[in-house]
């Protein structure tokens, strides 16, 4: 079973790090190809790209003049743990054991308009790059047509590589549909589960942004510390008060909800 999550915009390479265990992002080639024409904007070409104020739009021209491999403990950032934002405050990885982080390595991805796929304890540095913009460059006029089929080829090794349970490969879709329009679903070789968490507002279940981002990273949490390889013991999901309902559900969608 291998888990997608999302990015995140806030990132975090102030605070202390709790493990040092670090690897290198595989599709590294790829994001030096897009950071060769980010580098070639302005301050100004930075805002109106991603729709940022001057301040922001700044940050990351910085960030993008900065960037630069190799990568190391000295000037990069395991990612579980360089971003934050509501779906890792759910993930909470920095709370994590080494082994716990060991296991996410085989079995959590996560998708980044910059480099691709990301294992959890891949070093990055920091940038901001949105899966939806319209980034003309050499491959497309968007990064959904720069990644192309490389980030669904990739999750397929992956899935190889993971340990299946006994129904086969599974991929359980937690990223936005931002993001997972970067997968190419015809072409991936699994049975791809997407949770859908709904909460009780005024008498009816709806999917509420910020809850139903954390409760993504909650999940990926739960199947780590319960080193889930049946996507049917993802079921059993009760964190935070969340609970499978069937009856809302349907094969490929699994709706939990919270009263």
């Amino acid at each position: 079973m291998l888990m997608l999550l999302s990015p995140a915009k806030k990132l975090d390479y102030a605070s202390a790090l709790a493990f040092t265990t670090h690897t290198q992002p595989e599709l590294l080639d790829h994001a030096k190809d897009l950071i060769s024409g980010l580098q070639k904007l302005s301050p100004h070409d930075v805002c109106g790209l991603m729709s940022l104020s001057d301040k922001l739009g700044a940050l990351n021209y910085e960030r993008f003049q900065a960037w630069q491999p190799p990568f190391s403990a000295a000037n990069a950032r395991q990612a579980v743990l360089a971003f934050q934002g509501d779906v890792y405050q759910g993930l909470e990885a920095g709370n994590m054991s080494s082994d716990d982080l060991d296991w996410a390595q085989n079995h959590l991805r996560i998708l980044s308009g910059l480099y691709g796929l990301l294992r959890p304890l891949d070093l990055m540095q920091p940038y901001r790059l949105e899966m939806g913009t319209k980034f003309a460059n050499p491959r497309g006029a968007n990064l959904y047509q720069f990644w192309g089929g490389i980030i669904t080829n990739n999750i397929n090794r992956c899935l190889g590589d993971a340990n299946s349970g006994k129904g086969g490969p599974v991929l359980v879709n937690l990223a936005s549909n931002e993001y997972f329009k970067s997968v190419q679903p015809k072409d991936i070789k699994a049975t791809i589960i997407t949770p859908v968490f709904m909460d009780q507002k005024n008498g009816e279940y709806k999917v509420i942004s910020f809850h139903a981002k954390r409760a993504r990273g909650l999940m990926a949490a739960f199947a780590i510390k319960n080193r889930i390889l049946e996507a049917d013991q993802l079921k059993k999901f009760d964190s935070s008060g969340y609970y499978f309902q069937k009856k809302r559900s349907t094969e490929d969608k699994w709706v939990f909800t919270r009263d």
